[in-house]
């Protein structure tokens, strides 16, 4: 899959100044297209997991490509509204919130998954049969590529536990609630589709005691590659996989697959460009010192995760051994001992695999500002997100 060159980032960069995100529009599309084309022969949907990207021109591209979007909040929710979807293809998934947020949910007319027997019960004593709603299992299944994203274990504070199950038919019944879909989701980064298929292999068990179901959400978390080597969800094997699972079932039959990608679908996307404000030479180490920091991009100190790094302005400059740092007050190493063309003060350097919870992990911190975002759009940069400027640290405070 082609990519925005480096000729066109020093463009863009030149043009819109840096610290910057740019997103490639033709990438996302590409990665929809992979997808629907894998999974053609059975009866899945995809909903992008908003969570990883949510500004509302990304929002705008996704519908027009035809996905429909899943939220984590309920202003994930109204943004997708505002971005023109219909409530029909929107799903709201949340966790630890309180009932008026399920209750502003319904008024939107969404879909809904609940977390939880507390709020199940809530939504009962209020709802009941008038509301058809899903609910958030959590399989018992350890996976994903780092334990902070990985959702689906048996200590994971995300969804209701299997062995809770009798509970939840307690409550069902009681206040005779439709539940129309059951929902896991295991993790992120996970690149074994057997994983997949172990979850489906735990619904199978449970679809047999809801009658009035219409579909099985089995989350996103498809690995994407980072770097050269790395490997990525095979997704028509996964395709391949939970058709077979859905066809030797019984139980499942007439039920719809739902699938929720987000880093899948943006990670790609995305660059990071920042220009070396400083060069520092110690006797152990060549610190290069960039304009941005954690404060943008969170995920190498939060995750330990590797980004692409390239220097765009001295591609043909010999390699050398530097650690990449940012200007935070605070510990913000992007790469230690990472081999690059010659890097020198003014040089814009780019961090690949940004689309996914780079800008959206974003803040404020030190009192710097956001950066800019722009996307790439049938060869168009067009700025989607203005920078910061200081009266944006003010607003809000009195």
């Amino acid at each position: 899959m082609s990519k925005l060159t480096a000729d066109q980032l020093k463009n863009i960069a030149a043009k819109f100044g840096t610290p910057l995100y740019v997103y490639d529009a033709n990438y996302i599309t590409a990665q929809y297209a992979k997808l629907t084309a894998a999974f053609a022969g059975s009866n899945t949907t995809f909903f992008y997991a908003c969570k990883a990207l949510t500004n509302i021109n990304i929002l705008k591209h996704i519908k027009a490509i035809g996905c429909n979007v899943d939220c984590s909040s309920i202003n994930e929710a109204k943004l997708a509204l505002l971005a023109g979807f219909e409530a029909g293809r929107v799903l709201y998934t949340s966790n630890s919130i309180h009932f008026s947020e399920i209750e502003e949910a319904v008024s939107l007319g969404i879909h809904i998954n609940i977390d939880s027997i507390s709020n199940l019960e809530k939504f009962g004593k209020k709802y009941g049969h008038g509301y058809p709603v899903g609910i958030r299992l959590r399989p018992n299944i350890m996976a994903g590529g780092n334990l902070k994203i990985s959702t689906g274990h048996d200590k994971s504070k995300f969804g209701i536990p299997v062995d809770q199950l009798n509970e939840v038919l307690e409550v069902v019944a009681e206040n005779n609630i439709h539940i129309q879909n059951l929902h896991i989701h295991t993790g992120s980064d996970i690149k074994d589709v057997e994983v997949f298929v172990k979850g489906i292999e735990v619904l199978f068990d449970i679809i047999p005691h809801f009658k009035e179901l219409s579909s099985i959400d089995l989350g996103g978390g498809f690995k994407v590659p980072y770097k050269t080597g790395d490997a990525e969800t095979d997704i028509p094997l996964l395709a391949q996989k939970v058709k077979e699972a859905f066809d030797s079932h019984p139980v499942a039959k007439g039920l719809q697959i739902w699938f929720e990608p987000g880093k899948f679908l943006v990670s790609g996307s995305g660059y990071l460009l920042a220009d070396v404000n400083v060069m520092k030479e110690t006797a152990n180490t060549n610190f290069v010192g960039l304009n941005t920091g954690f404060n943008h991009l969170i995920r190498p100190m939060f995750y330990d995760a590797y980004h692409e790094i390239k220097n765009i302005s001295n591609p043909a400059g010999p390699e050398k051994t530097y650690t990449i740092v940012g200007n935070i007050c605070e510990t913000d190493t992007f790469a230690t001992d990472r081999s690059l063309n010659e890097i020198r003060e003014d040089d814009t350097l780019v961090f690949y695999n940004a689309g996914a919870y780079g800008f959206e992990m974003s803040s404020n911190f030190n009192s710097r500002h956001k950066p800019a975002e722009v996307l790439v759009k049938d060869g168009e940069a067009i700025l989607i997100r203005k920078r910061d400027v200081f009266e944006d640290l003010l607003r809000g405070q009195l």
